[in-house]
């Protein structure tokens, strides 16, 4: 049995507005997971110093956080073996795999996520 494909996506919200900075679609869980991480480290690694580092995306502005808070939960979350075994068994069930960090000195919340894209096979059709 092949994996369904799954998609993933990282999003930034001030709470009125959404905007999708980056996203891709894969043939596997584990793929779209290590995009995720991939995404992850780059967004807590560009924090401090003058320079935002690289943008999550080739052409999209990079994030630039006011705190450590958001930048040590995305590393946090990406390093963790428990919990990139949660967000494989989330996707693995179906359900998606999300990770939200909220910059509260200007109101941002930063989520990325993955989970499988459904076709009529997929549910059940027949083929």
């Amino acid at each position: 049995m092949t994996d369904v494909p799954y998609a993933a996506a990282v999003t930034v919200s001030d709470g009125r507005r959404t905007s999708t900075l980056a996203g891709v679609r894969v043939g596997t869980r584990r793929l779209a997971l290590r995009w995720l991480r991939e995404r992850a480290l780059i967004l807590a690694d560009a924090h401090g110093g003058g320079d935002p580092g690289p943008s999550p995306t080739r052409d999209g502005p990079p994030v630039i956080f006011h705190g450590s808070d958001a930048p040590d939960a995305l590393r946090a979350w990406a390093t963790s073996a428990e919990r990139q075994d949660a967000a494989i068994r989330a996707l693995e069930s179906g359900r998606p795999a999300l990770v939200t960090v909220t910059d509260p000195a200007v109101g941002l919340r930063l989520t990325l996520a993955g989970w499988p894209v459904r076709t009529a096979r997929a549910v059940g059709d027949a083929i």
